[in-house]
Order: structure tokens, then C-alpha cells, then sequence
């Protein structure tokens, strides 16, 4: 590939040899466990693909980052950021969630495609970059750790050890496509209250009945929006218990609602709305993901819009919802795949990846020179 960083420099890495070393990385981190909160394995191997690389990095629980050899205080930073936690696997797994496998041209292993995939092209293109003296920007590569969890120790609690970001590229799969906007999230636990009894003399006021009602008005209620818009807001019911044993009427019903939402509504607004018209008490989890949006004229969605990229708005939340700054989600891999069972990656994807985001920082570089 004939890039600007060919012409201009001769030291950078091969482009060959990161692809492979993008995906060595990316198997080694798939046999290691990484559950949120239990990262410090993978947080080490993502340190010593670094020490390889001669790069210093700076850790704080089990967040990685590091930036660009030339750094300048005085030219904007852009932020690359993906995370190496995953989920637990479902039980529908038939292969070895942390055999890393190549079969097919895939890669299969849980984290492969969220979203390992992503940040081991970004750690890729990171050190394509790292030696570059004439850069407009900086690069500052962020791996960190509990995202799937919005976790305490994530990339939240070194937002203020970062050196000012002017924008970020939030690696997730998107299949290379840019998401413009994000939803946020919000998870509340209800608790539908009745009153124990026997039941077969019917005594009693069976809470689960009560917890029905405010469950079907959960999967109807429409917040109103103008015509031709997406949904603002999608509440869905996904956990349930009551109950002790087969004759006794239940006192108590809980539940919990995953409730995502756009720039429409705040927090406060749909708390509102869900006061009035539910009978059941709910608690708000911490953590609350705030919604993303990025102007379309951004010099990052027109120059990804010129590389074939399209724009969307994503359904979905990530450690985007952290950041208060300018931001696109974007990376190798199929959102429908993640958390799904016997996950993989097409080797493929990685490859285009990587060089997508090359083009897309060295368009901002040709911008600019």
C-alpha cells in the first residue's frame, strides 16, 4: 500500500508483519481468561506486546496506555481505545471458549470479535504510527479493562490521568463502519409487592400478577417522538424471580429492565414517565451510560465517509458513553456476533481493519500537510 508514511518515513513497522502480529496477539489473549474485574493476565500480555515494541506504557489497575514516541503538547491528541474484558460465556458453547482456533480462515474464542479484534488492530496501527516524527497529531492507545461490566476500575477511572484527547475511535465491531451516535444505558431493578398466603384457599395478593401488569407495560409504552425518527427509548424486561415454593402465593416479584435511550430524553425524564405508570418500587443502578453523538462535518466521519465508510446510529452501549469528547465506534467484526456462542473473527477482517484505520488517520494527516 502506497501510504503517506512510505513516502515521508522508512522506519515504520511492516505492514505484513503487524498483521501477524495482530493476530499472535489477539489468540494469546483469547486463552487467557479476562472476565471484567479479572484482567490483570491479559493486562500483562498487552504490556509485553508493548516491551517487544520498545514502547513505555503506564498501568492503573488494569488499564493500559501509552503515546506516540514524538509526542507535542502542542498538537491535538487522538484517542484509541478498546477493551480486553469480556462476558462469561453462555452455555451454548460447543468449542473451548479459550482455545483460540484458526479454522476456515476464522478465528474462533470468546472476546475474538468484542471485542478483541478491535483492539489488536488499534494496538497494530498504534505502533504503525509510534515512530513517526512529522505527525499533525498525537496518539494516545488506551486497552482497558471492564467495559462489559461498566465497571469502577475501567477506563472511567483514568479519564483524568489522560493528557487532553481532541477525539477518540472507540474500538468495537462494526464491521469498519462508523457509529455517529450511541445509546445510552440505564438498568433498574423493580420490586412488584403483594402479600404471602396459601394457595389454595386463594388468600393472599399474588405479586406476581402485579409485577405482569407493569411488565406488559414495559414491552408497549412508546415515549413520543417525531415522525420518521428512530425509537428514543427501548425498555426490555430481562430478568425475573418470585416465588418460594408451588403453594404459596408470593409477596414479593423482582425484576430488572434494561432501558436504552437517545439525546431525546434524559435519565430523569424516563424515570419520570416510569413512576407514573408502574405500581412497582425500582432502584437505579450506578453506572448510567450517557448517549454519543458526533457532528457529521467532523474531519473524522467525512474523511471515514470518503474512504467508502457509512455512518449509523448504534442500538448498542460501550465505554463510548464514558468519553466527553468527540467520538466514533468503529472496528473489524459483526456486532451480532458478540456474546454469542462459539464467537469468532475472520482473519480477513482483522487485515482490512488495520488498514482502514491506517487510511482513515493518514487522510487526517494528508489534511493537514
Amino acid at each position: 500500500m502506497n501510504t503517506i508514511t512510505e513516502r515521508k518515513i522508512s522506519n515504520h513497522p511492516d505492514l505484513n508483519q503487524l498483521y501477524n502480529e495482530a493476530i499472535s496477539l489477539l489468540r494469546k489473549l483469547i486463552a487467557i481468561p479476562s472476565f471484567s474485574g479479572s484482567e490483570q493476565e491479559t493486562a500483562a500480555e498487552i504490556e509485553n506486546f508493548f516491551i517487544k515494541h520498545q514502547i513505555s506504557t503506564i498501568r492503573k489497575y488494569n488499564n493500559v496506555w501509552c503515546y506516540n514516541k514524538f509526542y507535542n503538547p502542542e498538537k491535538p491528541t487522538i484517542l484509541l481505545n478498546s477493551h480486553h474484558d469480556t462476558v462469561r460465556p453462555n452455555g451454548q458453547y460447543t468449542l473451548n471458549q479459550f482455545n483460540p482456533i484458526m479454522e476456515n480462515e476464522k478465528i474462533y474464542g470468546l472476546g475474538s470479535n468484542d471485542a478483541g479484534a478491535s483492539l489488536v488492530s488499534l494496538m497494530a496501527v498504534f505502533t504503525y504510527f509510534y515512530d513517526t516524527e512529522n505527525l499533525p497529531f498525537n496518539l494516545c492507545l488506551a486497552a482497558t479493562a471492564e467495559e462489559e461490566n461498566s465497571g469502577e476500575n475501567g477506563i472511567k477511572s483514568i479519564l483524568n490521568d489522560f493528557k487532553p484527547i481532541a477525539f477518540a475511535i472507540v474500538g468495537e465491531p462494526t464491521g469498519m463502519h462508523m457509529a455517529i451516535a450511541e445509546m445510552g444505558s440505564m438498568v433498574i431493578d423493580c420490586i412488584s409487592k403483594g402479600r404471602s398466603g396459601h394457595a389454595a384457599r386463594a388468600e393472599g395478593d399474588n405479586a406476581i400478577y402485579k409485577a405482569i401488569k407493569d411488565i406488559e407495560w414495559f414491552s408497549q409504552h412508546k415515549f413520543p417522538i417525531e415522525d420518521n425518527l428512530p425509537v428514543p427509548v427501548k425498555m426490555t424486561v430481562t430478568q425475573i424471580n418470585a416465588g418460594l415454593q408451588h403453594n404459596i402465593i408470593p409477596g414479593e416479584c423482582s425484576f430488572t429492565v434494561d432501558i436504552r435511550f437517545d439525546h431525546n430524553y434524559t435519565p430523569r425524564e424516563i424515570l419520570n414517565v416510569i413512576i407514573n405508570h408502574t405500581m412497582c418500587t425500582f432502584n437505579v443502578r450506578p453506572n448510567i451510560l450517557s448517549p454519543s453523538n458526533i457532528d457529521l462535518l467532523h474531519p473524522l466521519v467525512v474523511n471515514g465517509l470518503n474512504l467508502g465508510r457509512k455512518t449509523y446510529l448504534s442500538p448498542t452501549s460501550s465505554d463510548q458513553g464514558w468519553l466527553d469528547m468527540p467520538s466514533v465506534k468503529m472496528g473489524p467484526g459483526d456486532s451480532a456476533r458478540s456474546h454469542t456462542a462459539d464467537e469468532f473473527i475472520l482473519i480477513d477482517e482483522i487485515e482490512e481493519g488495520i488498514t482502514i484505520y491506517i487510511r482513515l488517520l493518514e487522510s487526517i494527516f494528508e489534511k493537514t500537510t
